[in-house]
């Protein structure tokens, strides 16, 4: 019997209320195929499964690792197709994302990333992250029109993670407008902004070596002068410290705006954050969770032939988790899943899965909860509640293949 394929739409895939619902139809995992792509694969859509899934060891990342080989088509291969376009040299920095890679590689290639992004370094943070909030909002405020997306989390999120890796406060905007030509454009300039940030990577690595400081390419230039096991050489750094760019600008930035537009859909919410700031450490989590930003996450592959979920795999068969619906599944969150609520404080071992799971958990994800907490602070708490400068049913979307739409613009009164 020919099984359904369910071809979702944008809307649906990040509808955690009713989007997912009816896809299994008691047939285990569902086929799906995602928005703007045209090869299924199995969705996981419930919370203890995507946390299984993602730490199954016969669910890999690299499709080139399954024993015997695969051929045909892969939705994974259809989300990199644009880099096809794209100059070897600097496509491969691409290619090598973390995101795409399983066990000891792994492993090699986090290690040192880990060491470096250290608990001290983050906190240290703090005080140059409220400074920049507050000199953007000083900025935007008393304006008749602000775009809370570009003029403020995208440069505030550029700043943080600019100052984390090493880069030169002059350099900062440049690196900014390359990191938004290759991850939210049309695609038209992906080349020209993966090269431009590759370059100043590349030279930036080289005044390092020549005059340290105190911030992560120098630790990881450090760590590369010691040698030994695992030791990263000055390719692997540049492909790591673009990741950790790229990585560390567009979805910190869109999701701090997606997390305002949500409170100012619950003004009620809002009101109650506000009424008790104590409640920060809760509203935070409770965002990320409510937003996920990431609907979707990468794609896996079975290694073997097997059974997940209810769900007899194929070794070679695709499975992909769905982390919004995980989010806001009733099973763990109650019948109010789909409800925001700043005061909601998951059990134990039911923290939210926005950050992934298992070894592949974001390394940023220490740094987000920090910016996070601070921007509600700053922006929400302490000063009068921003309005939308624009009809909500005006609001601009863009839409992301494979997952769903995100915003162009929040233009605001501050």
């Amino acid at each position: 019997m020919n099984e359904t394929v369910h071809h979702l739409s944008p809307d649906r895939l990040q509808d955690p209320a009713t989007g997912y619902a009816g896809l299994d139809g008691g047939e285990g995992l569902p086929r799906v195929v995602l928005p703007g792509l045209r090869t299924p694969v199995r969705l996981v859509t419930r919370y203890e499964d995507v946390k299984a899934a993602l730490t199954e060891p016969r669910l890999i990342r690299d499709r080139s690792k399954v024993p015997g080989g695969t051929d045909g088509p892969d939705a994974q291969d259809e989300l990199l197709e644009p880099l096809g376009d794209l100059p070897p040299e600097y496509a491969r920095y691409v290619s090598a994302h973390l995101a795409f890679l399983d066990g000891a590689e792994h492993a090699r290639l986090r290690t040192p990333l880990t060491r470096a992004f250290t608990a001290r370094r983050v906190a240290a943070l703090r005080p140059f992250v409220e400074e920049s909030a507050a000199r953007l909002i000083g900025e935007l405020a008393g304006r008749e029109e602000a775009d809370l997306l570009n003029e403020f989390a995208y440069p505030l999120a550029t700043s943080v993670i600019c100052e984390l890796v090493g880069v030169d406060g002059a350099d900062r905007a440049r690196v900014c407008d390359w990191i938004r030509d290759f991850a939210y454009g049309d695609g038209s300039r992906m080349g020209d902004g993966l090269a431009g940030v590759v370059e100043y990577v590349r030279s930036l690595i080289a005044r390092r070596k020549a005059d340290p400081a105190d911030d992560l390419i120098s630790s990881l230039l450090e760590g590369a002068g010691e040698g030994g096991a695992g030791a990263l050489d000055e390719e692997e750094i540049t492909a790591m410290v673009f990741l950790l760019i790229n990585t560390g600008i567009t979805p910190p930035a869109l999701f701090l705006a997606h997390a305002v537009l949500a409170l100012l859909d619950h003004p009620g919410q809002l009101a109650r954050l506000r009424a008790e700031p104590e409640l920060l450490g809760r509203a935070v989590p409770e965002l990320l969770r409510h937003v996920t930003l990431l609907r979707i996450g990468a794609t896996l592959y079975a290694t073997e032939d097997f059974a997940f979920a209810g769900t007899g795999l194929r070794r070679g068969d695709s499975v992909t988790v769905a982390l919004l619906a995980a989010n806001h599944d009733p099973a763990v969150y109650g019948e109010a899943s789909a409800t925001l609520d700043v005061t909601r404080e998951p059990g134990r071992g039911r923290g939210h899965l926005a950050f992934g799971h298992g070894a592949h958990l974001c390394i940023g994800a220490a740094l987000g909860n920090l910016v996070t907490g601070v921007v509600f602070e700053r922006l929400l708490v302490r000063r009068p509640v921003p309005e939308l400068a624009v009809a909500r049913e005006e609001l601009e979307f863009g839409h992301w293949p494979g997952d769903g739409f995100h915003l162009v613009r929040l233009p605001v009164r501050l």
